[in-house]
C-alpha cells in the first residue's frame, strides 16, 4: 500500500514538473491519468482518486523515490558540461545533433535531469519503443498528445503540436536499439518539424556503427537520418586507454564528492568504482542502506 506520505512525496514532484507543460490535460496524459484526477489530486485529494498502481507509475515517471533514502545529487562533471551545452544549442536553435560514446559516463544521466528542468523538452529511451508505433505514441505521450486514434492521427496531432510549441526539444536515448522503421520514421518526424523542434540523438559505439554501416551499404534513411544530426558523431571521452582511465576516475570522483557521507573516504570509493557511475551509485546506495539498519 502506498502511504500518504509516499503521496505527499509523489504530489510534490508533480507540482515541480508540471511548469513544463502548457496545460493541466497534456501533464495529465504524460502521467497515465485523466484530467478531473489531476484536477483532484493536486488540489490534495489522496485518497481513492487513483489506485496505488497509479501512484507507482508516475513515481516512476517522475524519478521519485519512495523510501527516505537521499535523493542522488547532480554532479558537473566534464560529461553533464558538454552534454548539457549541447541540449541548449539544440533546444534554442531547433537543430540537431548525434553523441556516440561509451557507456556508463553518466548520459543518461544528464539528459533526464535537463528534461526536469527545462520546459518543452523530453527524454524517450528507444531501447523500450523500438518499433515506429511506439516511439511516436511515447513522443506524443510525453508532449501530452492525445493517444486515441490511429497511429497517423497520433502521428499527425504530433507533428502539429510540435510545430506550435515554444523551443521543444527530443532526446533520443539508446538509438541504436531502434529497429529499422523506427529510424525511418525519425527521418520523417525530422522533415515535419525541421526549423520547429530540437533533435539529440546518444548511443553508445554501437549506434555509430550501425550508422555507417547503414550508409556504407546504401541503406536507405541512413545517410538522411546522418546528415540531418550533423554529419558527425560528437564525443566527450578520451580514446586511448591511458586518457580514458582517467577521465573516468576524474568523473567518478566528481559524483562522489557530492553524494557521498562526509565520513567516507572518495579515493576508497573510486577505487571500488573503477570508473563506473553505475557501480559508484550501488556501492553509495547499499552504505546509505547499511547505515539506516
Amino acid at each position: 500500500m502506498v502511504t500518504k506520505e509516499v503521496k505527499e512525496k509523489i504530489l510534490t514532484a508533480m507540482k515541480a514538473r508540471r511548469s513544463n507543460y502548457s496545460s493541466d490535460n497534456k501533464f495529465a496524459i504524460m502521467l497515465g491519468i485523466n484530467s478531473s484526477q489531476y484536477n483532484r489530486i493536486k488540489n490534495g485529494e489522496l485518497e481513492r482518486v487513483i489506485s496505488d498502481a497509479n501512484w507507482i507509475s508516475i513515481a516512476r515517471k517522475l524519478e521519485v523515490t519512495l523510501t527516505d533514502l537521499p535523493v542522488w545529487q547532480v554532479a558537473k562533471t566534464p560529461v553533464y558540461d558538454y552534454v548539457n551545452a549541447q541540449l541548449e544549442i539544440c533546444q534554442k536553435n531547433s537543430s540537431s545533433l548525434l553523441l556516440c560514446d561509451y557507456s556508463d559516463i553518466g548520459k543518461s544521466f544528464i539528459a533526464k535531469h535537463y528534461c526536469k528542468t527545462h520546459q518543452n523538452a523530453i527524454y524517450i529511451d528507444c531501447s523500450q519503443t523500438k518499433s515506429k508505433y511506439k516511439l511516436v505514441r511515447k513522443i506524443g505521450k510525453e508532449f501530452g498528445v492525445g493517444q486515441k486514434g490511429t497511429y497517423t492521427e497520433v502521428y499527425e496531432d504530433l507533428t502539429y503540436y510540435l510545430r506550435s510549441l515554444e523551443e521543444p526539444l527530443i532526446i533520443l536515448d539508446e538509438a541504436g536499439d531502434l529497429e529499422y522503421s523506427a529510424f525511418l520514421e525519425l527521418k520523417a518526424l525530422w522533415n515535419a518539424t525541421e526549423h520547429y523542434c530540437g533533435w539529440y540523438m546518444m548511443g553508445a559505439d554501437v549506434l555509430q556503427r550501425k550508422i555507417m554501416r547503414g550508409i556504407a551499404y546504401q541503406k536507405v534513411g541512413y545517410p538522411e537520418i546522418f546528415t540531418r544530426y550533423g554529419s558527425d558523431c560528437c564525443r566527450v571521452m578520451a580514446q586511448t586507454e591511458k586518457e580514458l582511465k582517467r577521465e573516468r576516475d576524474l568523473i567518478v570522483a566528481i559524483i562522489a564528492k557530492a553524494n557521498a557521507e562526509p565520513e567516507w573516504e572518495i579515493g576508497e570509493l573510486v577505487r571500488i568504482a573503477n570508473g563506473s557511475p553505475r557501480r559508484l551509485y550501488k556501492e553509495i546506495m547499499k552504505r546509505r542502506a547499511m547505515s539506516m539498519n
